[in-house]
């Protein structure tokens, strides 16, 4: 059986004003994330779909990002069964800090990658 490679990018080519949906849990997320990204956790993640269904209704690519890129891919995988435009953030958070990209908390503080 063939199996179309994942579709995926490099977290520096993430267009600024992309979608990305940070599916890495809460503690996660406080710590550091994409500003304005759409956080929906993996463990939450069929639950929660239809919020991920409404962000790309209007033919939005969804750029999908965890720590490193392996819970981002198997959820890039699930979305483009479902027919949605989505792609793995290459390496994840970590790439993105390394990248130099931009991040931000909640509280303010400093970001970082958990």
């Amino acid at each position: 059986m063939n199996f179309a490679p994942l579709p995926a990018v490099d977290a520096a080519a993430v267009p600024a004003d992309g979608l990305v949906v940070d599916v890495r849990e809460a503690d996660e997320w406080t710590a550091g994330h994409v500003d304005g990204a759409l956080h929906v956790p993996m463990s939450d993640f069929v639950a929660r779909f239809g919020e991920v269904t409404e962000a790309v209704a209007d033919g939005r690519r969804a750029y999908v990002m965890c720590r490193v890129g392996g819970r981002s891919a198997q959820v890039t995988q699930y979305l483009v069964q479902q027919g949605i435009d989505a792609v793995n953030i290459s390496g994840g958070m970590l790439a993105w800090e390394g990248a130099g990209r931009p991040m931000v908390t909640e509280t303010g503080g400093p970001a970082f990658v958990l």
